[in-house]
């Protein structure tokens, strides 16, 4: 298995964006520090994903296969969120030391 670095840089890149936006006074309401560590895993759980399956031919080999691949990961990890214990982990930090 061959993993490029750029690939890894640039997709880093792209989805740390929705995370920039994020003001230490707004942590301190409760759903919001919710969604943030739900999004914290999502991103978590899409990063192991695509390096898991960047191999496979689980979309074909057809032009878009990575597309739809990357689409794919990204449902598993969203609908996955909350549910490995990460966020909660994150989110009983985060709440303790915010205060």
């Amino acid at each position: 298995m061959e993993i490029n670095s750029n690939n890894l840089i640039n997709s880093d890149v792209l989805q740390t964006k929705k995370f920039d936006n994020i003001k230490s006074e707004d942590i301190k309401d409760e759903e919001t520090l919710r969604k943030v560590s739900n999004d914290f895993e999502s991103f978590f759980l899409n990063q192991i994903l695509d390096v898991s399956l960047r191999s496979t031919n689980l979309a074909g080999e057809a032009a878009g296969s990575d597309i739809i691949k990357s689409m794919y990961v990204q449902s598993i990890a969203d609908s996955s969120s909350g549910t490995l214990g990460i966020s909660d982990m994150l989110f009983d930090f985060l709440s303790k030391n915010n205060k």
